[in-house]
């Protein structure tokens, strides 16, 4: 009788512990995230302090015990904002290290091809480090933004310094990747909004470091604002050569892509009065804050040196993915997952945002903050 319960119970365990026995990246001790980032390309600036922020937050997790008695293994490859190395990265992560999630993964036309490796196999995306409204592309279930979209950001900035200014021409330089054509929409959009004209537009490559030629056509299309859609040093590269043609009176203004703390303190004040809408606060305007100072100082003093917005941005995903696999439960499968993360819906007072998902609503922030370049620092002037 005795041997009959026993294997009762023993049958009973094994079936609770079926699913997550199943599900891809899972063990009785283990949960492995990937993310296929830039360490070394264009937006190194971003991916290499947004990883070191999210292990810093993972590896607190693990020395507490983890997550169910499940330590967080996070994976983390370079694409070096290469297509080709991107898809060596996915297929490394999908097929080899087995991963349950994605998280914080940099590049728009990256994420999108790799959607073809996830989707069929369910495995979320969360938090990528591109806020193109493809990110949230169909099938959505599986797929999980933390910021307002590069379209909105570029439209409501527009027309926020339309209206300050009284601009009446608007232009846009940008990558022809998924990632420059949605700035470019955006920005007309926010054109047509504020009731001014979209005038031109200049195409460049990742490795391109001259803009002379560019912002000289800008200039005699008379643009009053011009949006950009570049890599960071590029970005930084165009607002410099522009006040040395003496652009004084261009406007320039970035999206989530350029609102990185090393944007703003290039030594010289070179990219003082760059303006840059994104859907979360900087770090360095807050530090005195109790979540930015406690962040600082936990950081410097696991990597000795100050952390960036992006590092910011690495830890508060981390904490997010955190949240949701502590409520899908110790039975931990993709349907639970997703069930959990939609589920979430709490203040962020590091990002200075709110997260909020549902059935549905799988873009965890909606407001958008306009900001610019003064005396090395980013400054908040509009927020909506």
């Amino acid at each position: 009788m005795n041997r009959i319960m026993g294997g009762i119970a023993a049958t009973a365990l094994a079936l609770s512990g079926s699913a997550w026995a199943e599900t891809q990246g899972v063990s009785d001790s283990e949960i492995v995230i990937g993310a296929v980032t830039d360490l070394s390309g264009i937006f190194a600036a971003a991916g290499v302090p947004a990883t070191k922020g999210a292990n810093l937050y993972f590896d607190e997790i693990n020395a507490e015990g983890g997550v169910h008695g499940r330590t967080i293994r996070y994976v983390v490859e370079d694409n070096g904002y290469q297509m080709p190395r991107a898809m060596q990265g996915y297929n490394k992560l999908l097929n080899r290290d087995k991963v349950f999630a994605m998280l914080m993964s940099l590049g728009t036309p990256m994420n999108v091809a790799g959607f073809k490796l996830l989707d069929p196999k369910g495995i979320p995306n969360v938090a990528p480090l591109s806020a193109a409204r493809q990110m949230l592309q169909e099938p959505m279930d599986n797929k999980f933004t933390t910021t307002s979209s590069y379209y909105d950001q570029a439209r409501i900035g527009v027309k926020y310094l339309s209206d300050q200014y009284g601009a009446q021409k608007v232009c846009t330089m940008y990558l022809p990747t998924d990632f420059g054509a949605e700035i470019l929409e955006g920005t007309k959009a926010g054109a047509e909004e504020a009731g001014i004209a979209f005038v031109a537009e200049t195409t460049h490559k990742p490795d391109e470091t001259d803009f002379v030629g560019s912002l000289s056509k800008l200039r005699e299309e008379g643009c009053d604002i011009v949006t950009i859609a570049l890599g960071v040093r590029q970005a930084i590269t165009v607002v410099g050569t522009a006040k040395k043609m003496g652009l004084e009176d261009m406007n320039f203004l970035g999206t989530f892509a350029s609102f990185l703390t090393v944007v703003a303190t290039v030594p010289g004040g070179v990219t003082d009065g760059f303006y840059a809408a994104s859907s979360f606060q900087d770090l360095w305007a807050r530090a005195d804050e109790p979540a930015p100072k406690a962040f600082i100082e936990e950081y410097r003093a696991a990597y000795g040196e100050d952390p960036v917005g992006a590092s910011m941005l690495g830890y508060s995903s981390a904490e997010m993915m955190v949240k949701a696999l502590e409520a899908a439960g110790p039975d931990l499968t993709h349907e639970g997952f997703i069930a959990a993360m939609e589920s979430l819906d709490y203040p962020e007072p590091l990002i200075g945002n709110h997260i909020r998902y549902g059935d549905g609503d799988h873009q965890g922030a909606d407001t958008i903050f306009v900001n610019v370049v003064e005396d090395g620092k980013w400054k908040k002037i509009h927020e909506e």
